[in-house]
């Protein structure tokens, strides 16, 4: 192949997602990140109970941490993120220019993710999905579709959240 492969960073910031967690490590996941040509996942679980291992195998490598002082590098580093709809980890992403795939969490009903994520998806800034399809939505998804997000103006992104979520 001759290229270094591709990474996939997973972030769910200060709270717990466990399905998530347990989805992107699930060998169904992996298996679709290899065959769409990514070598490393590294994943930061927070809160969560769900611990997952990690490991160094020829073809893929596993790394799990739980909080670092900051995942700027991660985030720099990554050629795709999956990310749980929290608006400072969408916006982090978004500003790094990275390939994003937001990742509801279907438990959190009456939570304002599903219009976050869902007005940035029609902006066509992001891709958006839930556990029980990350799977099958990776193996599908079109990155080339998404827009850069317009770097550099929180007022622009607070004025965008207060839309997603009918506040003006």
């Amino acid at each position: 192949m001759g290229d270094a492969g591709k990474t996939v960073f997973v972030t769910v910031g200060s709270t717990s997602f466990d399905s998530l967690v347990e989805v992107v490590t699930s060998g169904d996941v992996v298996t679709v990140l290899k065959k769409l040509g990514y070598t490393r996942l590294c994943v930061q679980y927070g809160r969560g109970q769900f611990e997952p291992k990690s490991f160094d195998q020829p073809d893929f490598t596993l790394e799990a941490f739980r909080y670092k002082d900051s995942i700027a590098a991660d985030i720099r580093g990554a050629d795709l993120i999956i990310s749980h709809a929290g608006a400072g980890s969408c916006l982090e992403a978004l500003e790094a220019n990275k390939p994003l795939l937001v990742v509801i969490n279907e438990l959190l009903m009456g939570n304002h993710q599903i219009e976050l994520a869902d007005q940035l998806y029609k902006d066509q800034h992001l891709l958006y999905t839930t556990p029980s399809k990350l799977a099958a939505d990776l193996e599908s998804m079109d990155l080339s579709q998404l827009k850069p997000f317009p770097p550099g103006d929180p007022s622009k992104f607070a004025s965008f959240l207060d839309k997603a979520l009918g506040l003006s």
